[in-house]
Parts: structure tokens; C-alpha cells; sequence
């Protein structure tokens, strides 16, 4: 037991070093209690064109089939919170896209933390996530003790608010695990359902997915439909209405992360500018950007769709 609280102290402290603001454990476990709502969601089709999501399904719900031996799902959270927004008169992209690509800063980090788990402590198997497989990342953070699921489907920490990114490493290690998150302090508060423009927030901390401004703007690879007209207000990547109105973001502070600080010309990028940008500024501008996702074409269809 002696060792069990020492490497889980080590991993906590080592988590912090790195920049992670929470960690949490849990252990690993199939997650029957979320196997028929993943299965209510899909057969809702609230995944829209997003077919990934139907796949692996007793992956996301077991760890254990993603690695092999699996004790331990370690949980984290990495603030994006910017110290600058972009202008208000312009075309709108999520902050957590301001900076470098999240998927590789943050996996970086916690390749890291792996490394160092194993130098301390010896063999350990693992393999690390960050929103780019087969795992319930916010259920095992709620396991994990990090926060609560919010109405807009996204977890809220009391001290934190929810512009962070979460990521996971699982691996075959025995740990102390945290008390799962069991109280939700949303109340009777509606206020991120009342300014969703495509009410694509359903009861029971649920989120159709295929009626997310998100999912319009990054997912959706045919045309945006012409029932979203008028809806978008604005946004060309991604959505933060339901986070910019929640009361609990009120305890947001600036990242200190340098990868993630934007760079002024797009802050200061204006409606024209958009509307005139060239594949070349595009890909100088989001050379490491999440914005790729979309593409450039991407990006002129959701401009020429909010000009309609």
C-alpha cells in the first residue's frame, strides 16, 4: 500500500510540473452505466455525420481493451483560457483553437509523464489520449474526482469553470483512486440551454451533436443546411456560447502556456480580412493550428454561409 501512495503522490506531482491544473484517478473499469446512454445517443443519430463515433464501442466503454492489464485511468485537465479574445466585430473561432494544436501539446505532455513514470517507478505499460480515441474522457474525469457534467454535456470544475482541455493516460499500474464526482452544481440554471441559437442542447446533460454549431462548423462536410441560417451567429470554427455564458467561468484565469498563446494578427483579424484571406495567409496563420481541421475551403464555405 506503501507504494500505491507513493507513486500516486509522484504522479500528481509530476502532472503539476508539467502545467496540468487538476489530476485525478480512477480506476479501471468497464462503465456499464454509460453503455445504454452511448447507445441511446447513437441510435438518436445525435452524431450526425460523425460515423467515428460508432465505432470501437466496447473500447469506449472498457480501457482495459485499450491496454492491455489496464488498472488505472489517470485524468487530467490542461487550462486553454486566453489572456486576449479576438475583436468583437469579426468572425468567430473557439479559443481553444487561438494557439498550437491542443492534440499535440498536450499528448507531448503526457508522453512526458509517462517517461517519467516509468524512470521512477520501472515497467509500466500506457498509452495516452487526448480527444483522439475511443474513450469517454469525461466520464473518466468525473470518476476521477475532477468535476461534474454540466447541462451543456461538458464537465465544470468548481475552481476552474470548464475552458480546459482533458486528456488520459491509461496504464497497467495499481494507484489510489479518487472519489468519483457525484454532486452537480448547475441547479436549476438553463442559462447555456437559453443561448444555444441551434438548441442543440437536449435535458439530461445531453447534447445533440448534429445540431451543434461545432459540429456545422468543423464536422459537417457537405453544406451547412439552410434551417441554420441566421443561427451561427458569427462562428466559422467551433462554438464557446455555452461556456462564455456559464456562471462557473466566472473563475477562469489566463493559461500560462506560450504554445497556446495566440498570435496578434489573428486576433486582429477583421470580417474582411476573413472573407478575403488566401490559402497562403490560411496555412501561415494555422500552420500548427486545430483550424486545419477544417481546411480552407472549410473555412470560405462557413464564411460565404453566414454572408447568405
Amino acid at each position: 500500500m506503501k507504494n500505491i501512495i507513493f507513486n500516486t503522490n509522484f504522479i500528481k506531482q509530476e502532472a503539476q510540473k508539467l502545467g496540468f491544473d487538476q489530476c485525478g484517478i480512477a480506476q479501471a473499469d468497464f462503465l456499464s452505466a454509460e453503455a445504454p446512454k452511448l447507445e441511446s445517443w447513437l441510435k438518436n443519430n445525435y452524431h450526425g455525420e460523425m460515423h467515428y463515433m460508432q465505432n470501437h464501442f466496447d473500447k469506449r466503454l472498457d480501457p482495459r481493451l485499450l491496454v492491455e492489464g489496464a488498472k488505472s485511468v489517470i485524468s487530467l485537465t490542461y487550462n486553454y483560457y486566453p489572456s486576449e479574445l479576438q475583436r468583437q466585430d469579426t468572425y468567430k473561432i473557439s479559443k481553444y483553437a487561438y494557439g498550437e494544436d491542443y492534440h499535440f501539446v498536450i499528448k507531448n505532455k503526457l508522453k512526458t509523464l509517462l517517461n517519467r513514470i516509468q524512470e521512477e517507478i520501472g515497467l509500466v505499460n500506457g498509452r495516452a489520449f487526448v480527444d483522439s480515441a475511443p474513450v469517454l474522457e469525461r466520464t473518466w474525469a468525473k470518476k476521477a474526482g475532477l468535476g461534474w457534467t454540466g447541462k451543456h454535456s461538458l464537465l465544470i470544475s468548481k475552481k476552474k469553470g470548464s475552458f480546459f482541455f482533458l486528456a488520459q493516460l491509461i496504464i497497467d499500474l495499481p494507484l489510489a483512486y479518487d472519489t468519483p464526482y457525484k454532486t452537480e452544481h448547475c441547479g436549476s440554471c438553463t442559462k447555456c440551454i437559453d443561448a444555444c441559437p441551434t438548441q442543440a442542447i437536449l435535458p439530461n446533460n445531453t447534447v445533440d451533436g448534429s445540431r451543434c454549431i461545432s459540429y456545422f462548423t468543423i464536422e459537417l462536410k457537405n453544406d451547412i443546411p439552410n434551417s441554420q441560417k441566421g443561427k451561427l451567429d458569427n462562428w466559422i470554427f467551433g462554438c464557446d456560447i455555452c461556456q462564455d455564458v456559464c456562471p462557473w467561468n466566472r473563475f477562469s484565469t489566463a493559461h500560462n502556456e506560450p504554445l497556446f498563446k495566440p498570435q496578434n494578427e489573428l486576433l486582429n483579424f477583421s470580417k474582411s480580412d476573413w472573407e478575403e484571406i488566401t490559402q497562403e495567409v490560411f496555412q501561415r496563420l494555422f500552420k500548427k493550428s486545430a483550424v486545419k481541421r477544417t481546411k480552407y475551403s472549410g473555412v470560405l464555405r462557413n464564411i460565404k454561409f453566414l454572408k447568405q
